[in-house]
């Protein structure tokens, strides 16, 4: 078996070219293929950012750090971490540096201050609140939060304080979520009179099964870490220190978490980032091209090699 798997060089450059084989599988090269709508939506992409950045406050802070785990920090606390129209607009920006980042592996999103997100700021909400610019304010989120969770990254929501109706929404775009103790998500939309808008009803359904997810909408219900936990919506439970520096160590022991699963060369974590993606969004034979597309980036590889050399393969 050992055998088979060396390749001659003929066979390495055939293997090498595939990498530019199926149409989905070129796209993850793209970031703008990655959107949900698009011109041909009727979506004024210029425009509707435009009208966003108007209403500033607040940022999106991202620290990319050698270990492969970048931090992006949502930071507006005087407003309970609420999205400003300037904030979208940066996270959007923040994302597109994420898509082009070769050597990351992992992600962790947390609000400053010690607690998530509370959605989006109800004053850029007024302002934009006739129909046709809700529904391109809702298309510009959910082209930003499914480029997010398309990420060739395993990303993690760490999840302290309260996570408040878009704040929910943004949990959902992660791979996994992990609440602090005492932590509340909560999608309030029900109480606005409204539905989420950003993606999160169908992104929840995913998560927690359709019945769940009517329980959570329909009762706007709080889920603390227990419940969180029953229903498959956490992932993990963390503890908040007592010593004064409980952001520093609930960070920690998030970074701590996900190593476990970003351990290894980027180009393999991202290669498993990708095919999961497209085992999750694509129909069963395109899915499996994909995986084959993507199992050629990776075969006959730096990683594969040494891999080989090493024998550790039950290691």
């Amino acid at each position: 078996m050992m055998g088979i798997m060396v390749l001659c060089p003929v066979s390495r450059h055939l293997l090498r070219s595939s990498r530019s084989c199926g149409a989905w599988g070129r796209s993850l090269q793209r970031p703008s293929s990655k959107s949900v709508y698009t011109s041909s939506h009727g979506f004024n992409h210029e425009g509707i950012r435009e009208k966003l950045q108007a209403f500033p406050g607040g940022s999106i802070d991202l620290v990319k750090q050698e270990s492969g785990i970048a931090v992006l920090i949502i930071n507006n606390p005087s407003r309970m971490n609420a999205f400003s129209g300037g904030m979208m607009v940066d996270l959007e920006e923040k994302v597109g540096q994420l898509e082009q980042w070769k050597e990351g592996k992992g992600l962790i999103i947390q609000g400053a201050a010690g607690t998530f997100c509370s959605g989006s700021d109800l004053n850029a909400v007024r302002a934009i609140s006739n129909p046709q610019d809700g529904m391109e304010m809702c298309m510009f989120m959910q082209n930003a939060l499914t480029r997010l969770l398309r990420l060739p990254l395993i990303s993690v929501a760490l999840v302290e304080g309260r996570a408040l109706g878009g704040g929910a929404e943004l949990t959902t775009a992660c791979d996994f979520r992990l609440m602090a103790s005492g932590s509340v998500i909560q999608f309030v939309h029900k109480h606005m009179g409204l539905v989420p808008g950003w993606g999160g009803a169908a992104r929840l359904v995913h998560i927690v099964g359709s019945q769940n997810a009517l329980k959570l909408l329909g009762g706007a219900l709080k889920v603390d870490s227990d419940l969180g936990t029953q229903i498959g919506l956490a992932d993990g439970v963390l503890e908040v220190p007592q010593t004064g520096e409980g952001t520093i160590g609930l960070l920690q022991q998030a970074e701590d978490w996900l190593s476990g699963y970003t351990k290894g060369p980027a180009p393999v974590i991202q290669a498993v980032k990708r095919v999961v993606v497209s085992g999750r969004e694509l129909p069963l034979s395109e899915a499996l091209r994909t995986e084959k597309d993507v199992f050629g980036t990776v075969w006959g590889g730096p990683a594969n090699m040494r891999a080989l050399a090493n024998k550790s393969k039950h290691k």
